[in-house]
């Protein structure tokens, strides 16, 4: 199938998935409201075979040192399947799978699936990397890009980590785990419940981030913007915190957005 976009609705919502663009969703329309930061490096894009910044864009697999492109100098950032086309599986009316297969310059083969489900309160993306050769460290996790304004007030954000990772000159976390400080952020929290960060645009919609993951990156350093990126590790994760890859245990995760009007 093509990697046109793809128009997914339930009820009043629409969404717009692009598998031509990083395999990113585009838009979120709740009655017409868009929800996303519009823009072509925006709405909310898939960030995998890792997530936020890995230090000098090198990590350690098994025991060689691999070097990725500094995208963000002096680092590598959000893994290397947002600049590409996926390819579309299959879609519904309300579900669109999209299928990517990991290349130069990462150095192993490897499949990610995504799943993109539309209910009429709910949007549900689910990701996953295979590997049918050698075994591999990796992070999945998605980057939303949420309108900070609706043409009302502007959204609050409520969320309770139980740490913040306090972070370096560099941007990585140094390893120290800190109270939670007030924003405005660009850093990750620990969340060992999993993942729940509510959006308030007041007067109009509460919208609910969840993730049984247990790491949140968040981003509303930008005027226009606020990120909530559940992942599966921590910036620098595949260096301090790397989950594998086998071929007998994929890497899965799950993110849930559902609101109600307010």
């Amino acid at each position: 199938m093509s990697d046109e976009d793809i128009t997914l609705t339930a009820g009043d919502a629409e969404v717009t998935v692009q598998p031509g663009n990083g395999g990113r969703v585009g838009g979120l329309r709740i009655g017409g409201v868009e929800l996303l930061r519009q823009g072509e490096r925006f709405g909310c894009f898939p960030m995998v075979p890792w997530c936020g910044r890995i230090r000098d864009g090198r990590f350690l697999d098994g025991a060689e040192v691999r070097q990725m492109p500094l995208n963000a100098p002096p680092h590598a950032i959000h893994g290397t399947v947002r600049d590409h086309a996926w390819r579309t599986a299959r879609t519904s009316t309300d579900e669109a799978v999209l299928t990517y297969g990991l290349v130069d310059p990462w150095p192993h083969p490897g499949v990610v699936t995504q799943i993109v489900a539309l209910t009429e309160d709910a949007l549900t993306l689910t990701m996953s990397v295979e590997t049918y050769e050698s075994s591999f460290p990796a992070q999945i996790g998605w980057h939303p890009w949420f309108n900070r304004n609706l043409g009302g007030e502007d959204v609050t954000l409520d969320f309770d980590p139980a740490w913040q990772e306090e972070r370096g000159d560099d941007h990585l976390p140094t390893g120290n785990r800190l109270d939670p400080k007030p924003g405005p952020w660009d850093d990750c929290f620990g969340m060992p419940g999993g993942v729940e960060a509510t959006l308030t645009w007041p007067g109009q919609l509460e919208l609910k981030v969840t993730s049984r993951e247990e790491w949140v990156v968040v981003y509303d350093e930008q005027r226009e913007a606020v990120c909530v990126e559940p992942q599966t590790g921590p910036p620098n994760g595949l260096n301090t915190l790397p989950r594998l890859v086998t071929p007998l245990e994929p890497l899965e995760a799950t993110t849930t957005w559902s609101w109600r009007r307010l």
